[in-house]
């Protein structure tokens, strides 16, 4: 199974690239993984944040479509502690998925559409992250949950 980070924007802090960096290489030592990111719907005067959603929304359907599984990061998704999200992977991972795509969205959040057409939706935390930050957040506890699924010691 491959496991795929669909990032709406780019990541541009530098120390969140080189965590984010880190976790990634970490992770395919496990499974492979890959990170895109889609470009931001430009801010032209008159775009209304519908409108926004939507152009984003056709970039991301474009992975949802190709995707066995699909996991928006969202506010308002199902919340996992660290101990559950690994059993979360596992039994996704068990039902012989080829890929399975995490996306987090632009500031505007997802269109209508992508909601429908996703899969499932979870959330990193009732707390608000800015959508770089919620990126290195989600790869370190991608990285933990794989390394409790091997039984190492990373997480205590």
């Amino acid at each position: 199974m491959k496991i795929y980070l669909i990032n709406t924007g780019k990541t541009n802090i530098n120390f969140l690239k080189e965590g984010i960096s880190l976790y990634e290489k970490r992770i395919n030592r496990y499974v492979p993984f890959e990170i895109y990111d889609i470009p931001e719907s430009k801010r032209k005067k008159g775009l209304s944040p519908d409108n926004i959603k939507e152009t984003e929304g056709k970039s991301i359907i474009k992975f949802i479509e190709r995707s066995d599984y699909s996991i928006l990061l969202d506010k308002n998704g199902k919340d996992f502690d660290s101990s559950e999200f690994p059993d979360y992977i596992q039994r996704l991972m068990n039902q012989g998925l080829s890929a399975i795509y995490f996306f987090t969205g632009g500031d505007r959040g997802f269109s209508g559409e992508v909601y429908t057409k996703a899969s499932g939706m979870m959330s990193l935390s009732k707390m608000t992250f800015t959508h770089q930050m919620a990126r290195l957040i989600f790869v370190e506890q991608l990285y933990r949950a794989l390394t409790i699924l091997k039984g190492e010691p990373y997480h205590h």
